[in-house]
């Protein structure tokens, strides 16, 4: 699984309707609204590489209200806390 995180700069007037446009493109998992330099963090979670591409540059790039992006690739985990509740059956 490739794991990008979105940073994202964006019309704050509409920001409420951005976040929930992104968050229903396939292949965000989830998108928060953040302090700072930023306005929101888009996390996309995908199978390959290739598809990143398909996500942020096809899709979430073109949302409108959208500013810039900047998009990281995660290479390593250290924490498998979220993974783990998503599979928990509350044992």
């Amino acid at each position: 699984m490739i794991t990008a995180i979105v940073f994202i700069q964006a019309d704050v007037a509409k920001l409420s309707e951005i976040a929930e446009h992104i968050a229903a493109i396939d292949g965000v998992s989830e998108v928060y609204s953040v302090t700072g330099e930023l306005d929101l963090v888009a996390m996309v979670r995908v199978r390959q590489i290739d598809d990143v591409a398909a996500v942020v540059a096809d899709q979430v790039n073109k949302v409108d209200g959208i500013v810039s992006t900047q998009t990281q690739i995660a290479y390593r985990a250290y924490s498998q806390h979220d993974l783990e509740d998503a599979f928990s059956i509350g044992l």
